[in-house]
C-alpha cells in the first residue's frame, strides 16, 4: 500500500520547502551574501525558518507514512497532515517577520509539536496492540 494521503501532505510540504529556500536565495542575492547569512536580520531569520522546517518536518512526515502503513484511520492522518501544513506556514510567517516572540511562531510551534505527539502516541498504541494482537 502506497500512502497516498502522506504523499499529498508531504507535496504540499515540498512546495513550502521550495518557496521557504527560494526566500533564502532571493535575500543573499538582494544582499550579496553567498554563504551564511553576513549577519543580516532578515537573511538569518529566512535560514531559521528554512533550517527549522528541515528539522521537523522529515521525522514528522516518517511518522505519518508510518502510521497510514500502519492502517491508522485515514481521518488521523489527514488531520495530522493538516495541522502539520497550518502549523508550519504560521511558523514561517511568524518567524519570518521578528526574531523575538510572535503568535504566528509560538501556534505554529505548538501545532509542530502536537503532530509529534499525536504522531508518536498513536505509533505507539498502534505498534503495541499489532505486536500484542
Amino acid at each position: 500500500m502506497i500512502p497516498s494521503i502522506t504523499l499529498f501532505y508531504a507535496s504540499l510540504l515540498g512546495l513550502l520547502l521550495l518557496g521557504l529556500s527560494a526566500r533564502v536565495v532571493m535575500l543573499r542575492r538582494r544582499h550579496q551574501v553567498g554563504i551564511g547569512t553576513g549577519s543580516v536580520g532578515a537573511l538569518e531569520r529566512a535560514v531559521r525558518v528554512q533550517a527549522n522546517f528541515g528539522e521537523y518536518v522529515p521525522f514528522a512526515i516518517v511518522l505519518l507514512a508510518l502510521l497510514e502503513w500502519s492502517a491508522v484511520w485515514s481521518w488521523m492522518i489527514h488531520a495530522l497532515g493538516a495541522v502539520l501544513v497550518v502549523g508550519r506556514l504560521l511558523h514561517a510567517q511568524g518567524l519570518s517577520k521578528s526574531g523575538g516572540v510572535s503568535s504566528g511562531r509560538f501556534v505554529g510551534t505548538l501545532l509542530t509539536w502536537l503532530v509529534l505527539l499525536v504522531a508518536a502516541l498513536a505509533g505507539i498504541a498502534t505498534g503495541v496492540g499489532q505486536a500484542l494482537g
